[in-house]
């Protein structure tokens, strides 16, 4: 199984593309042969008939458009996967759906733009669950691939743990990058909402969604954030990480022993590290919070999708049929309320950062590793009030259990402070090693 995991972190892929100590054509050569050996096991990407005479003609085009290694963009030459819910010029998106893409197209996603623009090469789709909602695709876990990897930014987080692109964009609307990250054994950024647009993708739940990407370290993330973020502030140095804040109650409990016990020893290892931890419970009542995301997002969904499904809702999954019925008999009150308790959630968490003089907060990315079978993508409840508050949330990897399976950390910060959280975050991974 190890031969299915791969090493490629971002920074010495760039570095070494764009100042040619790496000769491109031999990079991508090696690439192919990767992918080749191992996609057929792991199925991280959408099949593509003639995916390699389309990279080779953005490699040519990149070369051309970027001869002088001094004037480089920062991602000149990096292959790059893309979840399959966003526009790519010149690709189909099927979203995971028997939907005919023709239904599906609309102009380039700005994030795939920005990609492009700064050099790198979309190395092709990756596969989503149906709709970036419930029902799997069939993409494996590289770690053991009779695991789900998690979702629905499946094919994303595997492409990424089995080296075969050393960035990949995903989207989470509950746990669709933290989770599977943690799920895999690399990092996943979720944003604060809407600091990386989300035009151009299909849209699940408008006032949810959120666009993330995926790294091996957190380095890499810092490198890829400058360029996703359509206003990252580079000079916006953070303050040294000192208190952490360690959630524990009802939301705590959510998890499982096993993801207790690694959250537990991920703790200590901080504090080992010199950083001081402060117990909190900021969720009054973590099930209404849950209850109240599902029904903002299934209303939502039921709205995105209202004309696509009337006329093709016989190739909607019976899970996401399902799940949009539900919506259909959200009121427009209840939605009002639901929406209106994000921003109140917002507030309580940046009331318990203030009160307790925290700089991030941490709890385990999901309930457990990563489940046996592939019929789940995993229970993603742990990322839950992150995205429904819409703070800034990073995965890192933190530990294995005995058979061998990932434990990630998930770490928080205040809405905005973005570019504050992965600094920290580069610290904790450190803290971890």
């Amino acid at each position: 199984m190890t031969d299915l995991l791969g090493d490629a972190p971002l920074s010495p892929a760039s570095r070494s593309l764009r100042f040619e100590m790496t000769d491109i054509e031999t990079y991508y050569g090696d690439l192919r042969d990767r992918i080749e050996r191992v996609d057929p096991t792991i199925r991280a990407f959408v099949d593509e008939e003639t995916r390699w005479e389309r990279v080779d003609r953005a490699i040519d085009r990149v070369r051309a458009r970027f001869p002088d290694p001094e004037a480089r963009p920062p991602l000149y030459g990096v292959p790059v996967g893309i979840k399959d819910v966003f526009q790519v010029a010149g690709l189909e998106t099927r979203a995971g759906s028997r939907v005919p893409p023709e239904e599906l197209s609309e102009p380039e996603a700005e994030v795939v733009s920005a990609l492009t623009d700064a050099g790198a090469i979309i190395l092709g789709k990756t596969v989503t669950a149906e709709f970036a909602c419930f029902e799997p695709g069939p993409t494996r876990n590289p770690h053991d691939p009779e695991h789900t990897p998690g979702g629905s930014s499946s094919g994303s987080v595997a492409a990424v743990a089995a080296g075969l692109c050393p960035l990949a964009l995903g989207t989470q609307t509950i746990g669709s990058t933290n989770r599977p990250a943690g799920f895999c054994g690399i990092v996943g950024v979720k944003p604060s909402y809407g600091r990386i647009p989300a035009d151009g993708t299909i849209a699940v739940a408008q006032s949810l969604d959120h666009v993330g990407f995926f790294t091996g370290d957190v380095a890499g993330a810092e490198l890829a954030a400058g360029v996703l973020y359509e206003d990252w502030r580079a000079g916006d140095a953070p303050p040294e990480l000192s208190r952490i804040g360690v959630l524990e109650g009802p939301y705590l409990e959510q998890a499982g022993d096993v993801a207790r016990d690694h959250f537990g020893s991920h703790v200590d290892r901080l504090e080992a590290s010199g950083y001081e931890t402060v117990r909190v419970d900021p969720f009054e009542n973590i099930d209404r919070i849950n209850d109240r995301h599902e029904t903002v997002m299934a209303a939502e969904m039921a709205i995105a999708h209202e004309d696509r499904f009337s006329s093709y809702g016989d190739r909607y999954s019976e899970s996401t049929a399902e799940f949009i019925r539900e919506g259909r008999d959200v009121s427009v009150q209840e939605l009002a309320s639901g929406r209106t308790g994000r921003s109140a959630l917002r507030d309580r968490l940046h009331d318990t950062f203030e009160t307790h003089d925290l700089d991030v907060l941490v709890s385990p990315a999901a309930p457990g590793p990563a489940p046996e079978g592939l019929d789940s993508t995993g229970d993603p409840i742990m990322n839950l009030p992150w995205t429904h508050s819409g703070l800034p949330t990073v995965t890192v990897p933190a530990s294995k259990t005995d058979a061998g399976l990932p434990m990630g950390l998930q770490c928080s910060a205040r809405f905005g402070r973005d570019e504050w959280l992965l600094p920290w975050c580069r610290s904790i991974e450190n803290a971890l090693r």
